[in-house]
């Protein structure tokens, strides 16, 4: 049996988001003001990726995996204090955090997340 694929704002070079079945697969999440300090570019993220759940049928306390590139790990604790205060409690996904050059020298956090609908 054939599960259809549905692409939201779809591109040349990748699409937002897919939902394959009961999951959502989100693009890399980054901030749309890459003037902002980590908490503010982490809130902008959030708020996108709150975004993209909804128009998918979806929401923050159904993320399975959540995968979180900072451009310096010294913004560790200033992307857990913005995180912390969005995450719904009992409902906090597994999560991976590592450093890695990003795209813009601007951009200080990309999230990257799977859920179900």
């Amino acid at each position: 049996m054939s599960t259809s694929i549905q692409r939201f704002d779809v591109g040349a070079r990748m699409s937002e988001m897919a939902v394959h079945g009961d999951r959502v697969f989100l693009a890399g999440q980054i901030a749309a003001d890459g003037s902002q300090d980590i908490g503010g570019q982490t809130r902008q993220v959030l708020a996108a990726i709150d975004a993209l759940l909804a128009r998918a049928g979806s929401d923050k306390g159904k993320i399975l995996m959540a995968q979180i590139y900072l451009a310096d790990i010294a913004d560790f604790a200033g992307m857990n204090a913005a995180w912390d205060a969005w995450v719904m409690p009992g409902h906090t996904p597994p999560r991976a955090t590592v450093q890695a050059k990003l795209a813009k020298p601007e951009w200080k956090v990309e999230i990257v997340v799977t859920a179900a609908l």
